[in-house]
């Protein structure tokens, strides 16, 4: 059978991830890895998450293997009231960060509506947009003023409309931003918000790194400073384990409502057995506990990481100085292209991620996103010292 004439025109959208083809096609067990956001097996508290589960069993009994509120556990939605001072009819729960990410393009987007990015992004949300056929705009804001993030992003909602497109919503990443490792002012998020409200537009603020900050002083989030035109995306996967596909949405109940109504199409509820354990970890403060060790081990892993580029890397290369996260982009000279080094890494032992995925307009060849959480020290320096001879 033709399986080609039955699908539908969205499927011409779908752009497999070439982070995903990495790792089915190589043994991450035999290879040095800077290609996936993996955080580290060590910051997995096993211990705490057994005693989490069969307190959950001995309070609640088998109704936590039930179906649940398509909104997310009470307890787990009041856990994170309290954590983070947000009224608890602002939150819902939602089936990992991406997911949240999907269901912000779904409930806003039509075909060849416009979506605003920074120049690079996330290659998920990248994904997901396309999905729903978005245009997706690429803003460089070029300086580091607030004046050139105000210019680039009015000069393009303006050049989108002119198009006939319609603007829907600008997507950041303000803290310690995959894959640059970057993050906003807070100057330059005002200065986006004041964009924002101008010309009615939603700001998706995905934040899964932003208690990962390992020095500099930490900044307000883009929602706490406009809980009216921001929807903010948090994450498990980072501070407690990705293997509970656990994250959360803050935003106007009118929005969340629309947001729960179509999640409800998607997978009914998140994982009930995942939200009664994260609920306990957040409520004795074990998962505080071990946070703060793991920012001390990724701390480390930057540090031993930015000292090994300034090694090993010849002259010409740079890269940026992350203050928290997981990544350091790097930036090379024209002429190396590291999406036709990847073989040649691959065979060598080393697996990355060519910054041109994470641009909309297939720039970025020269340069190349690293992860240091998920290596061990050793295998940081070899990678990087494998990657510096092949240049």
């Amino acid at each position: 059978m033709d399986y080609g004439k039955l699908f539908s025109d969205d499927v011409a959208a779908f752009v497999p991830s070439p982070v995903r083809a990495i790792f089915k096609n190589y043994d991450f067990s035999r290879i040095i890895s800077f290609a996936g956001g993996y955080p580290s097996a060590d910051t997995f508290r096993i211990d705490d998450i057994l005693s989490a589960a069969g307190e959950a069993f001995r309070k609640y009994g088998p109704g936590i293997l039930q179906y649940g509120a398509t909104e997310g556990l009470m307890l787990l939605r009041q856990a994170i009231s309290r954590k983070y001072g947000v009224p608890v009819e602002n939150i819902r729960i939602t089936t990992s960060s991406q997911q949240g990410i999907d269901l912000c393009a779904r409930i806003f987007i039509n075909p060849s509506d416009a979506v605003f990015v920074n120049q690079p992004t996330f290659l998920g949300a990248i994904q997901s947009f396309r999905s729903y056929r978005a245009e997706i705009v690429g803003v460089r804001c070029g300086g580091a003023s607030p004046g050139d993030f105000s210019r680039a992003y009015s000069e393009a909602v303006a050049d989108a409309s002119r198009k006939g497109l319609v603007p829907k919503f600008i997507y950041l990443i303000p803290d310690f931003n995959n894959p640059t490792g970057e993050t906003l002012t807070l100057e330059q998020r005002r200065a986006i918000i004041d964009v924002a409200r101008k010309e009615s537009l939603v700001i998706i603020e995905d934040s899964p790194y932003k208690e990962l900050r390992f020095s500099g002083k930490d900044v307000p989030s883009m929602y706490s400073m406009a809980p009216d035109c921001v929807l903010h995306l948090g994450s498990f996967s980072k501070i407690l384990a990705p293997g509970f596909r656990l994250g959360w949405v803050f935003g106007p109940e009118q929005v969340l409502d629309q947001l729960t109504a179509c999640k409800q199409s998607v997978d009914l509820c998140p994982p009930m057995l995942d939200q009664h354990i994260a609920a306990y970890l957040l409520e004795t403060g074990l998962l505080h506990d071990n946070l703060r060790n793991t920012v001390a081990l990724y701390h480390g892993k930057r540090d031993f990481m930015l000292k090994m580029l300034g090694h090993y890397m010849p002259s010409g290369v740079t890269w940026t100085l992350p203050e928290g996260g997981l990544f350091v982009f790097l930036t090379f000279p024209d002429g190396v292209d590291t999406v036709e080094m990847y073989d040649r890494a691959l065979s060598a032992g080393v697996a990355y991620v060519s910054g041109a995925f994470f641009h909309t307009d297939g720039s970025g060849r020269n340069t190349m996103r690293l992860n240091y959480s998920f290596m061990d020290m050793d295998g940081i320096e070899e990678g990087v010292r494998i990657l510096a001879s092949l240049l």
